[in-house]
């Protein structure tokens, strides 16, 4: 991560593990390789049948090379995570999404899609789950940092209704408000969702949406990790939440706020808490690798892989 490689050692890489039965996880997260590199990392993906990690965020894809992955993800069946977060993209039609919509609903073995910083729109996210109705292996579907406001979270509450295999959703840092967290809370609520994590922070998400949610978590026992700082934490919300910690239905490890009193008043404050918080670098302060800041790790199957097996 983060060494300067290029177009021309991308595609050393990509030809090495055309032959390379060995590597499981490759992550070249903050080398711009650009469009041209990653081309030759989709053609790899054609041949290879080893490789179950492959993280190319922030590395300047373009349109041409994410809607690549996604045609070569329609046969490969080795892959188990993708991370293709940050692309540069040029334009508003979500051409990308349409194409991943039309990968998951014919590859079954991707676990893990990261899609952050991609501009989709709600439009978008309604191709993706248009296709999440009928596909049973995706359980992390991480959209954060994008443009989704409570239309998006509306077809996103459908799929957790039918599907339950999704077992980790990130919206982080997009605008579901209140009516999207009420959307959310309606399906968490149901015992045919399966959901596991759900991060919300930053959505301007208010009272009404904030106490749903913790409603739903009260009504379904499966989701046991939700992340809601950054959102209009007002003296309702912070006692439901200081409720659900205090009576131990929320583990203070899963949850990215705190409780504290003042003359009276209950207070929230913010910890360092969340799915991949610590996934690219080292904390400045606080335990390096804790598990708390990394929770999507202990979530998937993907982490038992790469965090257990040498590579």
């Amino acid at each position: 991560m983060g060494n300067d490689i290029q177009t021309d050692g991308a595609e050393y890489l990509a030809k090495s593990l055309t032959t390379n039965s060995a590597l499981r996880s490759l992550r070249l997260t903050g080398n711009k390789i650009g469009n041209h590199g990653a081309m030759h990392f989709a053609r790899m993906l054609q041949v290879n049948t080893t490789l179950q990690e492959l993280d190319l965020a922030d590395s300047d894809l373009e349109t041409q090379s994410v809607i690549a992955f996604a045609i070569v993800l329609n046969n490969n069946k080795s892959l188990r995570s993708v991370n293709i977060s940050r692309p540069l993209l040029f334009s508003h039609m979500d051409e990308a999404a349409v194409h991943l919509s039309g990968m998951l609903q014919v590859n079954q073995s991707l676990r893990e899609l990261h899609l952050g910083k991609m501009d989709l729109t709600d439009s978008g996210v309604e191709r993706l789950t248009e296709a999440l109705r009928t596909n049973y292996s995706l359980k992390y579907l991480d959209l954060r940092c994008n443009h989704v406001t409570r239309d998006g979270a509306r077809c996103l509450a459908e799929v957790l209704k039918n599907n339950g295999t999704l077992e980790i959703l990130d919206l982080a840092s997009n605008r579901i408000e209140d009516d999207g967290a009420l959307y959310l809370s309606q399906a968490i609520a149901l015992p045919t969702c399966n959901l596991k994590a759900l991060s919300l922070p930053s959505n301007n998400i208010a009272t009404a949406g904030l106490v749903s949610l913790s409603r739903a978590m009260q009504a379904n026992s499966t989701l046991s990790h939700i992340y809601i700082w950054g959102n209009r934490l007002e003296e309702p919300v912070c006692q439901v939440f200081s409720d659900l910690l205090s009576s131990g239905r929320l583990s203070p490890e899963r949850t990215d706020v705190c409780a504290y009193e003042v003359e009276g008043r209950v207070c929230l404050a913010e910890v360092f808490h969340g799915l991949r918080r610590h996934y690219y670098w080292t904390p400045s302060y606080g335990q390096n690798g804790d598990p708390a800041s990394n929770a999507a790790l202990a979530l998937t199957n993907t982490a038992t892989v790469t965090t257990s097996q040498p590579l």
